[in-house]
């Protein structure tokens, strides 16, 4: 088979494919226009235990780097 053809079976499919993530995206922004995305995050975020501690000690507590830097 031809190189050309070869890259230019290759472009073809690019071009497609970017179309249609335009058009997904598109239809998304029409959906966020008009409310209809729930952009509730999932359940795994709200599990989620944040400390807050001093950045002193925090720094303390850091292993040793192992050889470059």
């Amino acid at each position: 088979m031809n190189k050309n053809v070869i890259f230019a079976v290759a472009l073809v499919i690019l071009v497609v494919v970017a179309g249609l993530q335009a058009v997904q995206l598109t239809a998304l922004k029409s959906k966020l226009a008009s409310g209809g995305v729930n952009l509730k995050t999932g359940s795994s975020s709200s599990n989620t235990n944040v400390q807050t501690t001093n950045s002193q000690a925090s720094l303390d507590n850091l292993p040793q780097m192992v050889g470059g830097c």
